[in-house]
């Protein structure tokens, strides 16, 4: 009887849960998604019916001429040295005549939805959920990237979306969003696209945020970020070898970059994903610490996540719990405020604590936000200001 009783009970739970929070989990895949996963959401009657747009190949900004029909290009410091007829190392920036090319403009590869957590953003409209947008393509070439099927590819090799501007803008106003993210892939590498979607979005009101590698030029960078309200940026590791050899950049352009959006004013966070025998090795997390505390500050959000094998690094394990728990302490150590662990869902660290009281002011568990204790940009326990970007 008691058996029946509390199965009826559970039943009852679980089918109002399932009402209540339907509008959120109705957009969400049938399998679970990696925090940096994506999920195209658009259909193909909607995809055909916009198709008349001009989309495709477009003249690119920031490269210049050199002899025989050569180009340079000077959108992030690769600086690829293109012959006519050739691409540069992201495939997505083609010589046509003497002429740089974009081919991905207005052809994003995914336009889907999802929680500001998943990027993860932890202190910008922290529970709110945004639009995503990416194309194919990279100007890195990480072996443990987990979106290599359209980071590693050419536009040919995959279905496009066809979609102006205007049509991002105008989705998120109608799915009733404040903020799109550009995610996914590399932002840098669709450049043009990125630009005009953020300059038309800020004049509409909608937040934009970069997901990027950080690896690009300061004068672009700073062109950008004049339509840009938050930047996560993925610091690999805080070494120059593992970037050569791992993710196919060098470090220096990453922390140049750091400095110039802290510059900015833009809201920054940083993430750090530990990877065994490759990045894990405390000296190093605790220098990566110290150099964001002297540069940055020790309020800039640092979240290490748990690498799960992917792509090329399959021979590795996913990263043990306590390799994080100490990365985590030897942040909090060098003195940096809001340190957080990514991708084990349900950790105590996955939560946000106010380094005033130590009270948990943000309660995650994953992407999902079970709690916000903070009340007009303050801790709701003790009153001390938490920095972000929370109205």
């Amino acid at each position: 009887m008691r058996k029946t009783i509390f199965f009826l009970i559970l039943t009852s739970i679980i089918v109002s849960a399932a009402f209540v929070y339907y509008p959120y989990w109705k957009d969400l895949p049938s399998r679970w998604l990696s925090p940096d996963e994506p999920l195209n959401t658009m259909s193909v009657a909607a995809n055909r019916s916009e198709a008349g747009m001009k989309a495709g190949p477009r003249p690119a900004k920031y490269w210049r001429e050199l002899t025989n029909n050569r180009v340079m290009c000077e959108l992030c410091p690769h600086y690829c040295v293109i012959p006519d007829g050739s691409r540069g190392l992201c495939r997505v920036r083609e010589n046509r005549r003497g002429v740089l090319y974009t081919l991905v403009y207005g052809r994003p590869v995914t336009v889907s939805s999802g929680p500001i957590e998943k990027a993860p953003f932890h202190h910008f409209f922290p529970g709110h959920w945004r639009q995503t947008v990416a194309t194919v393509g990279c100007n890195f070439h990480c072996q443990n990237c987990q979106n290599w099927s359209i980071s590693q590819s050419s536009v040919e090799d995959v279905r496009n979306l066809v979609r102006s501007p205007r049509q991002i803008v105008d989705g998120v106003r109608r799915a009733g969003f404040n903020s799109l993210s550009f995610t996914y892939t590399e932002p840098t590498v669709f450049y043009e696209y990125v630009y005009d979607i953020a300059k038309l979005a800020q004049k509409e009101g909608i937040k934009t945020t970069l997901v990027t590698n950080g690896f690009i030029n300061p004068e672009p960078l700073r062109a950008l970020l004049r339509h840009i309200d938050a930047v996560r940026v993925d610091l690999k590791a805080f070494d120059d070898k593992f970037y050569r050899q791992i993710s196919g950049g060098s470090l220096q352009p990453v922390l140049e970059t750091l400095k110039i959006i802290q510059e900015e004013g833009v809201w920054l966070e940083i993430i750090n994903l530990v990877i065994p025998t490759l990045n894990d090795n405390p000296a190093t997390i605790r220098a990566m610490s110290l150099w964001i505390l002297e540069n940055l500050g020790p309020d800039v959000p640092l979240h290490f996540n748990r690498f799960m094998p992917a792509y090329r690094l399959t021979n590795l394990p996913a990263t043990p719990i306590r390799t994080l728990e100490a990365a985590h302490r030897i942040a909090r150590d060098a003195g940096i405020n809001f340190v957080t662990i990514g991708n084990v869902p349900g950790h105590r660290y996955d939560s946000t604590f106010c380094p005033g009281c130590g009270e948990r002011i943000m309660h995650r568990a994953g992407i999902t936000l079970i709690s916000n204790q903070i009340r007009n940009g303050r801790c709701r326990f003790c009153n001390r200001a938490i920095p972000g970007r929370w109205n």
